[in-house]
């Protein structure tokens, strides 16, 4: 049984569906190999890249938005809990409104990616921020 120890323990143990902005089809890419980790240990990985909408990466359709994704996803009466962002900091700030818009629990900015007003934005919006960590490692930490 996995046991979370860590700040993060809600997030990991409740939040089970994950859409991947920025995810790459190439598997040398940290997206791409940090989205196959949160994967291989029980998460639903949604990818979200307008490059390769309509594409597969990692068994997964690939969407072009999130708004897109959490559209389609609906459907099957899965909901995306975390947004989980691979794109540069001044990126980010769309990709809150839009994790805002689709009701997401949690605004996860990877590694270098800092944006203040996107996290406050989504902080004032109920959502959890977590900026410039990454996923795959304190998922690792935390089990």
């Amino acid at each position: 049984m996995t046991r979370f120890t860590d700040p993060f323990s809600a997030i990991f143990k409740d939040c089970r569906t994950i859409a991947v902005v920025g995810l790459s089809i190439k598997p040398e890419r940290a997206s791409h190999g940090v989205a196959r980790y949160m994967q291989q240990h029980g998460y639903r990985i949604i990818p979200v890249n307008p490059t390769y909408a309509g594409t597969r990466i990692l068994n997964e359709h690939c969407y072009a938005t999130l708004t897109l994704a959490a559209a389609s996803l609906t459907t099957k009466n899965i909901k995306i809990d975390i947004v989980d962002c691979f794109r540069k900091s001044e990126a980010i700030s769309p990709i809150a409104d839009e994790a805002i818009a689709i009701g997401a629990r949690c605004l996860w900015m990877q590694l270098g990616v800092i944006n203040k007003e996107a996290a406050a934005k989504a902080s004032a919006s109920g959502l959890q921020v977590v900026m410039d960590r990454c996923i795959k490692i304190e998922h690792a930490n935390a089990i």
